[in-house]
C-alpha cells in the first residue's frame, strides 16, 4: 500500500523516469511478496526474521485451508486417552474407561433418561449426569450394549489403523486394547495414545460392526497372511509348552486321554516338555465338508496334548504337534481361517492368547548376562583372519595388489569371518547335551532364554544375539564407507572407548535416518494413494487372454519365493495342462486357491500364465478376473471395492520399515564376500543358457557372453537353482551333464575382468606407445614386467586419438577372423587394462590376454530401501544407465569424436543405427557381434522407459515388480505382487500418438489409453484411418497430475 501511494504521488510529480521504475519494481515485489512470498528471489521477512504468510501459503500445505479446515476438521464425539494391554478381553472388544465413555455418549444418555421419565428437561438430565448417580450408570451401560466405538492410532498408514470394537466399561483412565490387534495398529504400550470414534446413525454402526469391527479383520490386505497373530510374550509361552526335552520328568508315560496328561501335569508326575504317548482326537475335513474325528494313540508331549484341546475341530493335530514358533502359530491360524471360516477362528486365536499368557508366566523365563554364550574358538577364528589380513597387508606394501584391491580383501575376510564367529555362536547357544534315560549323553535344542526368544520369533534375530555374544563386526563412516578395522569384541565382553567411539557413527546415522524416513515414507504413500485413488473393480471379467508369466523366483541356489505363493488367488489366463500330456490340469478362468497351489506342485509344473490388472482391457477401472482375490477376506474380489487405495496403502504401510541406506543393524555393515564361484545346492542335471563358450585346450569351457546363466533341473525337470555367470568364467562342466550336491561348477575372480580371446594366433598390438598410452610397470617382488593401458586423460594432446588394441595375426601376418564371420579378431582395451603377454606372443583358443581391475567395494551404490522404492515408482532414469541395443542387427564401431564411441548397428536390411557413447563406459560388446533388440550393450541400471520402448508392456511389469520386491524382500516385508501391478497400470495408462490416421490428434501428443482406444472404436466403425498409438510410463507424480 505505501508503495502503491508513493507511486501515484511519483507519477503526479512527473518524476524522472528512472524513479518511477524503480518504484514500480518494489511495487510488484511486494504484490508479489502478498500473493507468494518466496516463489521468486528471497522471502520478505517481517519484523521477527520470519518470512511474512503470503495467500498462497494461506491454502497449501498440511496448515493450508484445504487439509487443516475443509478437508480435516475436529469431530465432536471423539476422545484420545493413553492405552494399557488387555489381556482378558475378547477380540471383538476394548476397555473403555468410565469417564470417557460417560462424556461419549452423552446425548444418548440424555435421551434414555428423558423417555425413562428420570428427568423432564434436557438441563435436568444433564444435571443428572454431572453428579454421576447410580441410575446414570445403568444407563450407560444399556446404551453401550452393542453399540460399537472406533479405535484409531496415528499415523494410520492402512485401513488396518482404524477399527471398531465393542466397548467394554473399565475404571482409571486408560484405554485397554486386545493384544492380538497391537500388529495391525502398530501399537506398543510404551506411552502410546489411541483415539477414541462414536459412529452415530445407525447407519454408520451398522458399517462399523461389519466391515470395521477387529474380528472381521484377521487377513492383512497386503499379503492375505493373518495379522492377528500372537507377538512377543504369548509366541513365547506357546513355545515353551511344545518344546520337548530330553529325559523329562515322566518321559515314556501312556495316557488315555489330554484329561489325564493334565492331571498328571497339574499334580507334578508329568513335565511340560516330557515326550509321552497320548491318545488324541484326530480331526480332519472329509469330501463332503464334514468333520471326522478318529482317536489315536500318538508320540507328543505333555505340552502339545494341552495345545491340542483348543483345536477347533476340523483342524490337524499335526499342526501343533510341534515346536510353536512364530512362523507355526500363523500357519495353524491361516489353516483354521480357510478350513473352518471367521467365527472360529477368532474364537481360537484369543484362547490362543490367554494359554499363551499363562504358560509365558509359568516358564520364567528371564534373561541375565551368563546366557550370553561367547563361543570358545572366537579367539582361533579371529587370529586367523588376522593373519590373513597381515598378508593382504605385506602383498600391499610389495606392489603385488593396489590399494583398493586390499581394501576390498580385508574387507571381505573381515565380513566371512564375521559369519563364521556368528556361526560358531549360535551353534553353542541353540544346542546343549543332556543325559538321557539310559545316561548316554546326547545334544538337543537348548533352553537358553535368549536362544529360545529368537528361535521362537518372539524378540531378537540371530543378527542381534550376534552383537551380544559374536562380534559387533565392521562399521561404516559417516560418510558411508566401511572402515576396514571392525569391532571384535561383542556387547557381553565391552567395547573399549576406541570402540565406542567408532559405534557412535552407525547408531548416531540410523536415529537420524529414522527421523527422515517417516517423512519420506509418509510422502510416497501419499504419492501413491494419489495416483491409485480412481482405479476401482467395475466389471467382472473383461475376457481378456492375455496376462503375465509366472515363474518361482530363483537367486542362486534357493528358492525366494515358491510358484504357489506367487500364484495363490490369481486368475488363470491360459488352461495348465499336465506335463508330458495334453490333459488340463486347470481351465482357463480358474482361481488358484490352497488346493490349487498344492495339485501344481504335485504336477511339478514351474510356469503359468495369469492375469493380472496390467492386462486388463477394461478402459475404466480394473476387472475382478484380472484381480483375483481379495487378499483380506480370501473370496474373489467385489465389484466396487478400491484396489488401487488398498495397493497404495499395502505398498507404503511398511515403507516406514525400509531403509534409507544401503546396510543396517546398528551401522554394521552388511557387505556380503563377493562370489566367486558356483557350488551347486542340490544333485541334478545342468543347463547352460544362453552362454557362449569356447573351449580351452586344457579341456574347460571359458564364457564369452555376459548374459549367461547356470541353472540346474532336478529329476521332474524343475528348475532349481539359477546362477548368474560372468564374462571370463571358466566352467567345468558340458551343458546337460549331471552334477553332485557340493560340486563345483565354475569359477573366477571377482576383482579383475579378464579379455578372453576366442581364436588362437599370435598377438600384435597397435597404438602401443610407451608413455603416451601404456606404462610399463616391473613388479620388484616377481620381477614379470606387465603393460598397463593409461587414461586417455593422461595421454597429453598426442595421445588423444591413439587407440590401443590387441590383434590376432596369423603366422603369415594376416589378420584371422572370428569363427564363421568376416570380422577380424580386434580386442580394444580400456584403461586401466594389465596385459601380461608380450607382443607377438602365441596365445590359444580362450587364453586371457589382458586383465581389466574392478574397484568392487565402492560397493555399487546400491540405494537402498525407500528411495529406491521412490526412484522406481516415479521412473527415473538411474545416474548411469544401462544401454540396450535399440535394433537386432551385427554390431560395428563407427568414427569416434572427441569423448566418444561411435556404435552401429547394422540389421538385415543394411539399415544404419548409429549411438554415441561415452568412452569411459565400458561396452559388453565387441566389434562382429550379434545383438538383438533391447539387449543390455552397456552394463549399468536399465532405465525402465527403455525396457518399455524395447522390450514391451510385460517385460516392463517383470522388472518393476522384481526390483520393488527385492527391496521388500530385504527387509522381510510381504507384499502380494498384484498390489504394485495396480499402480504399474496406473503408470501406463496413457499413450503417446505414433500415427494420427484421420483423427485429429497431432504427432507425440499424450492421450488417456481408454480415450485412445474410444476413438480407434469410432473412426473403425466410420471406415476411417485409426490412429496408432504406443505406450509410455509415467512416474506417479506425474501420472497422477495427467
Amino acid at each position: 500500500i505505501n508503495r502503491n501511494n508513493r507511486l501515484r504521488r511519483l507519477l503526479e510529480l512527473n518524476a524522472p523516469d528512472i524513479i518511477v521504475r524503480n518504484e514500480k519494481r518494489m511495487l510488484q515485489e511486494s504484490v508479489d511478496a502478498l500473493l507468494d512470498n518466496g516463489r521468486r528471489g528471497r522471502a520478505i521477512t517481517g519484523t521477527n526474521k520470519r518470512p511474512l504468510k503470503s495467500l498462497a501459503d494461506m491454502i497449501k500445505g498440511k496448515q493450508g485451508r484445504f487439509r487443516q479446515n475443509l478437508l480435516g476438521k475436529r469431530v465432536d464425539y471423539s476422545g484420545r486417552s493413553v492405552i494399557v494391554v488387555g489381556p482378558t478381553l475378547k477380540l471383538h472388544q476394548c476397555g473403555l474407561p468410565k469417564k470417557m465413555a460417560l462424556e461419549l455418549f452423552k446425548p444418548f444418555i440424555f435421551s434414555k433418561l428423558q423417555l425413562r421419565g428420570e428427568a423432564t428437561t434436557i438441563k435436568a438430565a444433564k444435571r443428572l449426569v454431572e453428579r454421576e448417580g447410580a441410575e446414570v450408570w445403568d444407563i450407560l451401560e444399556e446404551v453401550i450394549r452393542e453399540h460399537p466405538v472406533m479405535l484409531n492410532r496415528a499415523p494410520t498408514l492402512h485401513r488396518l489403523g482404524i477399527q471398531a470394537f465393542e466397548p467394554v466399561l473399565v475404571e482409571g483412565k486408560a484405554i485397554q486394547l486386545h493384544p492380538l490387534v497391537c500388529t495391525a495398529f502398530n501399537a506398543d504400550f510404551d506411552g502410546d495414545q489411541m483415539a477414541v470414534h462414536v459412529p452415530l446413525s445407525i447407519e454408520a454402526q451398522i458399517e462399523a460392526r461389519a466391515l470395521m469391527m477387529a474380528s472381521n479383520n484377521i487377513l492383512s490386505p497386503a499379503n492375505g497372511d493373518p495379522i492377528i497373530v500372537p507377538s512377543q510374550d504369548v509366541v513365547l509361552g506357546l513355545y515353551y509348552m511344545t518344546r520337548s526335552t530330553v529325559n523329562g520328568k515322566g518321559e515314556g508315560m501312556i495316557f488315555s486321554d489330554v484329561d489325564e496328561a493334565r492331571r498328571a501335569y497339574d499334580n507334578g508326575f508329568a513335565a511340560l516338555q516330557a515326550q509321552v504317548k497320548v491318545r488324541v482326537p484326530l480331526s480332519r475335513i472329509d469330501e463332503d465338508g464334514e468333520a471326522v474325528t478318529t482317536i489315536e494313540l500318538v508320540d507328543t508331549t505333555v505340552g502339545r496334548a494341552l495345545l491340542s484341546t483348543l483345536l477347533p475341530e476340523g483342524l490337524s493335530f499335526d499342526l501343533v504337534n510341534r515346536d510353536m514358533s512364530k512362523k507355526a502359530i500363523s500357519n495353524v491360524i491361516n489353516a483354521s481361517y480357510r478350513e473352518l471360516g471367521l467365527k472360529k477362528t477368532v474364537i481360537f486365536a484369543d484362547r490362543l492368547m490367554y494359554t499363551g499368557f499363562r504358560f509365558a508366566t509359568i516358564a520364567g523365563i528371564s534373561i541375565g548376562v551368563n546366557d550370553m554364550v561367547v563361543p570358545d574358538n572366537k579367539g582361533e577364528i579371529l587370529d586367523a583372519a588376522e593373519a590373513e589380513v597381515k598378508e593382504i597387508q605385506d602383498q600391499y606394501s610389495s606392489g603385488l595388489v593396489t590399494e583398493g584391491e586390499r581394501y576390498n580383501k580385508v574387507i571381505d575376510i573381515w565380513s566371512r569371518t564375521n559369519d563364521q564367529v556368528a556361526k560358531a555362536m549360535m551353534d553353542k547357544l541353540g544346542t546343549e547335551s543332556v543325559k538321557d534315560a539310559n545316561g548316554k549323553t546326547v545334544n538337543q535344542d537348548s533352553f537358553n532364554s535368549i536362544y529360545m526368544m529368537a528361535d521362537s520369533g518372539a524378540r531378537g534375530s540371530a543378527a542381534q544375539i550376534r552383537q551380544l555374544a559374536g562380534m559387533r563386526g565392521l562399521m561404516a563412516k559417516p560418510d558411508g564407507s566401511i572402515i576396514e578395522t571392525p569391532i571384535t569384541a561383542n556387547f557381553r565382553e565391552g567395547l573399549d572407548v576406541l570402540q565406542y567411539f567408532i559405534s557412535t557413527h552407525g547408531a548416531r546415522k540410523g536415529l537420524a535416518d529414522t527421523a527422515l524416513k517417516t517423512a519420506n515414507s509418509g510422502y510416497l504413500t501419499r504419492r501413491l494413494v494419489d495416483v491409485a485413488q480412481d482405479l476401482v473393480v467395475t466389471e467382472v471379467d473383461c475376457e481378456t487372454r492375455f496376462g503375465v508369466a509366472m515363474s518361482p523366483i530363483v537367486e542362486g541356489g534357493d528358492i525366494v519365493e515358491a510358484l504357489g505363493d506367487r500364484v495363490l488367488g490369481r486368475v488363470l489366463a491360459e488352461p495348465v495342462l499336465i506335463p508330458g500330456t495334453d490333459k488340463i490340469a486347470f481351465d482357463a478362468g480358474t482361481l488358484i486357491d490352497e488346493a490349487g497351489v498344492v495339485r501344481l506342485e504335485e504336477l511339478s509344473i514351474d510356469d503359468v500364465l495369469v492375469r493380472s490388472p496390467i492386462t486388463c482391457e477394461i478402459r475404466y477401472g480394473v476387472c475382478s478376473q484380472c484381480y483375483g482375490r481379495d487378499l483380506a477376506r480370501g473370496h474373489r474380489i467385489n465389484i466396487g471395492e478400491a484396489v488401487g487405495v488398498i495397493a497404495a496403502q499395502s505398498i507404503g504401510e511398511p515403507g516406514t520399515q525400509l531403509t534409507m541406506r544401503t546396510f543396517h543393524i546398528g551401522g554394521a555393515a552388511s557387505r556380503s564376500a563377493a562370489a566367486n564361484n558356483i557350488e551347486i545346492k542340490n544333485t541334478g542335471t545342468v543347463r547352460l543358457n544362453n552362454i557362449k563358450t569356447v573351449k580351452h585346450h586344457k579341456g574347460y569351457l571359458v564364457a564369452v557372453s555376459r548374459s549367461g546363466e547356470i541353472s540346474v533341473i532336478n529329476e521332474h525337470g524343475r528348475e532349481r537353482e539359477k546362477y548368474k555367470v560372468p564374462y571370463g568364467a571358466t566352467i567345468t562342466v558340458e551343458d546337460a551333464a549331471s552334477v553332485k550336491q557340493g560340486q563345483v561348477v565354475a569359477n573366477w575372480d571377482p576383482h579383475t575382468h579378464p579379455v578372453v580371446t576366442e581364436v588362437a594366433g599370435n598377438l600384435k598390438f597397435e597404438d602401443f606407445l610407451d608413455g603416451i598410452t601404456v606404462t610399463e610397470q616391473v613388479d620388484e617382488f616377481t620381477g614379470l614386467t606387465s603393460i598397463v593401458i593409461l587414461d586417455p586423460k593422461q595421454r597429453g594432446s598426442t595421445g588423444k586419438d591413439l587407440r590401443p588394441v590387441a590383434k590376432l595375426i596369423d603366422d603369415k601376418g594376416e589378420d584371422v577372423f572370428f569363427a564363421n564371420t568376416d570380422i577380424p579378431a580386434v580386442y580394444a582395451l580400456p584403461a586401466g587394462a594389465i596385459i601380461s603377454m608380450g607382443d607377438g606372443a602365441k596365445v590359444a583358443i580362450g587364453d586371457v590376454i589382458a586383465r581389466i581391475p574392478q574397484e568392487s567395494s565402492k560397493t555399487r551404490d546400491i540405494t537402498g530401501g525407500l528411495p529406491r522404492v521412490a526412484d522406481l515408482f516415479e521412473a527415473r532414469k538411474p545416474k548411469e544407465p544401462a544401454i540396450m541395443a535399440e535394433f537386432t542387427g551385427t554390431v560395428s564401431f563407427g568414427k569416434e569424436t572427441k569423448g566418444k564411441f561411435r556404435l552401429v548397428i547394422t540389421d538385415e536390411t543394411s539399415e544404419r543405427y548409429e549411438e554415441l557413447i561415452p568412452k569411459w563406459r565400458h561396452l559388453n560388446v565387441f566389434e562382429g557381434e550379434q545383438v538383438v533388440r533391447g539387449e543390455i550393450i552397456a552394463d549399468g541400471e536399465p532405465t525402465p522407459h527403455d525396457i518399455l520402448r524395447l522390450r514391451g508392456v510385460k517385460p516392463l511389469a517383470d522388472y518393476l515388480v522384481r526390483e520393488i520386491q527385492d527391496v521388500y524382500r530385504l527387509q522381510g516385508v510381504k507384499i502380494n505382487d498384484k498390489h504394485i501391478e495396480v499402480i504399474i497400470r496406473q503408470m501406463l495408462r496413457k499413450v503417446i500418438v505414433v500415427t494420427p490416421g484421420d483423427s485429429n490428434y497431432l504427432r507425440g501428443e499424450q492421450i488417456d489409453k481408454a480415450r485412445g482406444l474410444e476413438v480407434i472404436d469410432q473412426l473403425v466403425a466410420q471406415g476411417k484411418e485409426p490412429l496408432v498409438f504406443e505406450p509410455i510410463l509415467l512416474g506417479i507424480t506425474k501420472a497422477s497430475l495427467a
